[in-house]
């Protein structure tokens, strides 16, 4: 689970310092920063994707988790001439030991269950360079850095504990200079190869690609519903950025589930069933499947009921708030447990008590998945529902963090709003959802002055 970020000139944040809870809402204004925040860890993702281990960030095009255009488009006041920085800090799954191959292995030099990541990137001259990677660990801090200011020659550095150093031992051939980090996430190849108790460097890099593949992405746009939906026998990895996927992934689990099943005793609840029952429990249809238009034909349909008494309908031929909220319904029973998921204002089309029941959903499944969610949204409705469970005392203040975008002058600024064991927000930002009491106020002071003056005629 990401436990913190910390960025610095990335876009509209000069400065960035968030720490994530297993259920994070991101609120605020349009241009707050609120979606910048979400494409910086989909660029780093879409980095760690790239088949060419040369490439420092990949900015990505059509089709890729995001589009970003250039370093210079990136780049805080696109002022090329400074430098991005982060620094993540994230749970392993399970506790992870490094050893020292030159001493008894029954030993661990260090163990842990939080790994740091700490990098940069820059441009010398054209060129986009990443010149310094540390990762922390246990109270180590082991870094690659140039040699010379600079320079293309690196050295491998390391922190003990107690302030000491810990001293990488080269092996006893020709002292081959060392090139610096791969991508920003990854020791060279040559670090483990030229020393003699530098293996255990790669279990850092392995551990940060093992986060960034848990991390899966649903966009603010839907696809609209098609009538009929090709399927082959494939598993997607999730519902795809517009949940495009969204059928697929419900037949794959199905099938899975049904292999699960199988031998007569029931463990798993049907796949469908699961989602057919949110559906019904938001209110948007009464009964929802998914069936195949022929035997054999590999070409399946979503049918729908509205009510208990309505006949059956294709997906298509009922309110668009069904088809904008399964995506997100799919993808939160679709992925492995203990992966986070980032989704952008999901409470589109949705009617207000349809998004008061989207947090509802998100609070369970989270807690019963151990999923972590982050959300970016509009939604006062969602925000009222998150305030609303901890107050019941159904999910716990301590794991739910709340924050308030803004922007003061072309710079984003984020305010970390004070949620209590009671649910109260000790720090509401003034007009954070607009001036609620000025629009009563106004509306009855109108309807006052338009009785008097009929009164007088």
């Amino acid at each position: 689970m990401l436990d913190k970020l910390y960025v610095e000139n990335f876009k509209s944040w000069k400065k960035l310092d968030i720490k994530l809870g297993q259920v994070t809402g991101l609120f605020g204004t349009n241009s707050s920063g609120k979606s910048s925040l979400l494409q910086f860890l989909l660029l780093l993702k879409q980095t760690k994707n790239a088949t060419d281990r040369g490439l420092v960030l990949d900015f990505g095009g059509p089709g890729q988790l995001v589009n970003l255009g250039g370093y210079r488009d990136v780049i805080h006041g696109h002022k090329v001439d400074i430098g991005l920085k982060w620094k993540i800090e994230w749970t392993l799954h399970q506790k992870a030991s490094i050893f020292d191959p030159t001493k008894k292995r029954t030993e661990a030099l260090a163990s842990d269950s939080i790994l740091t990541v700490k990098t940069k990137a820059h441009l010398r001259g054209p060129t986009l360079i990443s010149d310094f990677l540390e990762y922390q660990f246990g109270g180590f801090h082991f870094s690659i850095s140039p040699k010379k200011e600079g320079g293309t020659e690196f050295q491998l550095n390391a922190e003990c504990p107690d302030g000491s150093n810990f001293r990488f031992v080269r092996n006893k051939q020709r002292a081959w200079a060392l090139p610096g980090p791969i991508k920003t996430h990854l020791f060279p190849d040559q670090a483990i190869t030229y020393y003699q108790n530098a293996e255990f460097l790669g279990l850092f890099g392995a551990e940060y690609e093992s986060m960034m593949n848990s991390i899966y992405y649903l966009g603010p746009l839907r696809e609209y519903p098609k009538r009929e939906y090709p399927w082959s026998g494939t598993s997607p990895l999730d519902v795809g950025l517009r949940g495009e996927r969204t059928i697929e992934a419900m037949l794959s689990a199905t099938a899975r589930n049904e292999e699960r099943n199988h031998g007569g005793r029931t463990r798993y609840k049907p796949f469908q069933e699961m989602i057919a029952s949110w559906l019904k429990e938001l209110k948007l249809i009464h009964e929802f499947k998914i069936e195949e238009i022929g035997n054999g034909a590999n070409l399946y349909r979503a049918v729908v009921k509205r009510d208990a008494q309505s006949p059956s309908a294709s997906l298509t031929d009922v309110g668009f708030g069904v088809s904008q909220v399964l995506p997100a319904l799919v993808l939160l029973y679709y992925v492995p447990e203990g992966s986070t998921i980032i989704m952008e204002q999901p409470e589109i089309h949705l009617h207000p008590s349809v998004q008061s029941g989207l947090a509802d959903v998100i609070l369970t499944v989270a807690k019963v998945r151990n999923l972590q969610v982050i959300v970016e949204s509009h939604s006062e409705h969602m925000l009222r529902r998150f305030q609303r469970r901890v107050a019941e005392e159904i999910f716990e203040s301590e794991n739910i963090k709340l924050y308030f975008c803004d922007s003061v002058g072309g710079e984003s600024k984020l305010v970390d709003l004070d949620l209590d064991m009671f649910g109260e927000i000790l720090n509401w930002p003034p007009e954070f959802f607009g001036d609620e009491m000025t629009e009563i106020a106004e509306t009855r002071k109108n309807i006052l002055r338009r009785k008097m003056e009929a009164a007088d005629r």
